[in-house]
């Protein structure tokens, strides 16, 4: 956005002449030592000197460049993209404009979503299809597939950008497979129905949930093993590191709570619960999270409840429940940390919420239930 001009004030009124607006001392109270102007050449008092016509050019060449350069100048407008699980399609969204721009048609019932680490390529889970299609995101074309195996649900991309993660709920599978050659390259049989997939920011840890079992499942990448089998609560839908990889959050979407494990020692070391008046615990359905980029704000969304709920990322303890649109199911942040998008899947909108104020701003009509939502880097 351009920065809005500034309304300069009033010159400041001229000085009376008097010997009151002179520094004292002396005779007459002047300075000693201090030459008085003679009437020829003292400038008129009150008034600036008149300007040279050089200077005028001058000045209003220096003001024409400012106004150029304010209206040359992009904003920092993102682009964000939401898959629409019954219309089956990808919404694009101008995060400047706060509107939609083009709609993507893809496959059946599509989900995850993920971008590539260029931001070219958009990776996208499309369940009924038993594939993650692959759409160009300048030509809004789909380029491809990669071998999800059936129904995948959700996705993740590595660090470098070379591997997709995803989950196959069907099969009980985690899948690790190679963007470049578009292949699997490795499987981890892990709980039933497993559905959330975490990659710690080093890559050394990859994480999967499943759903029936009620457990994370922590892989250790490197060695290619399982290490872990955490039992949380019942139904665990999705699991996301801290930026600085020092926790693991997961949410559990029947239990109501959100299990905070230290990855190192792999135990639970918190449970963070949830209680909005008016509502019964039933109708508290904790699904995506997300953190801004220090750490220091968690955001949950907590489905039917129609509300984000706002965390402190060192207490643990729930600042606030943001009003969003119905069955709010996943979440993304602007790279800048200013803007939260939030995706309803009842009311078929997105929420956008200003991070600095905390308060809701728009409501962005998308297509038929909203589900996943993936934001350009750039």
């Amino acid at each position: 956005m351009q920065t809005p001009l500034r309304r300069l004030g009033p010159s400041p009124p001229p000085h009376p002449v008097g010997e009151e607006n002179h520094p004292k001392g002396g005779a007459g109270g002047l300075i000693p030592g201090v030459d008085v102007e003679s009437p020829s050449t003292a400038p008129t008092r009150g008034r600036p000197p008149p300007l040279s016509r050089g200077r005028i050019l001058r000045c209003a060449l220096a003001v024409a460049l400012g106004a150029f350069l304010a209206a040359a100048s992009p904003a920092f407008a993102y682009t964000a993209y939401v898959t629409n699980e019954k219309g089956n399609s990808i919404s694009v969204i101008d995060t400047d404009k706060m509107e939609v721009m083009k709609t993507i048609k893809v496959g059946e019932r599509p989900r995850g979503i993920a971008l590539s680490k260029d931001d070219s390529q958009i990776f996208v889970c499309v369940g009924d299809d038993d594939t993650i299609q692959i759409v160009d995101a300048k030509t809004a074309k789909i380029i491809g597939n990669l071998p999800s195996g059936p129904d995948p649900e959700q996705l993740r991309v590595s660090p470098d950008g070379k591997t997709v993660y995803v989950a196959n709920e069907n099969d009980a599978l985690l899948t690790a497979i190679d963007v470049a050659s578009r292949k699997a390259v490795a499987e981890f049989p892990v709980g039933v129905e497993p559905e959330g997939v975490a990659v710690s920011p080093d890559e050394k840890m990859i994480v999967n949930t499943s759903e029936t079992t009620n457990m994370a499942h922590l892989i250790d990448w490197p060695n290619r093993k399982i290490v872990a089998n955490i039992l949380v609560d019942s139904r665990p839908r999705f699991a996301e590191f801290k930026p600085d990889g020092s926790e693991l959050w997961v949410s559990s979407e029947v239990g109501g709570k959100v299990a905070v494990i230290d990855p190192m020692k792999k135990v639970i070391t918190h449970k963070i619960e949830f209680d909005v008046p008016g509502l019964r615990k039933e109708q508290i359905q904790p699904v995506g999270i997300r953190f801004t980029s220090d750490g220091k704000l968690g955001f949950v969304a907590l489905g039917p409840a129609n509300r984000v709920a706002v965390i402190d990322g060192a207490t643990k303890r729930v600042l606030n429940y943001l009003l969003v649109g119905q069955r709010v199911w996943h979440l993304a942040l602007t790279p800048d940390d200013k803007l939260l998008f939030t995706t309803n899947g009842v009311s078929n909108d997105v929420t956008v919420i200003d991070v600095a104020s905390l308060k809701a701003i728009k409501s962005i009509p998308v297509g038929s239930y909203p589900w996943g939502v993936a934001i350009t880097r750039k």
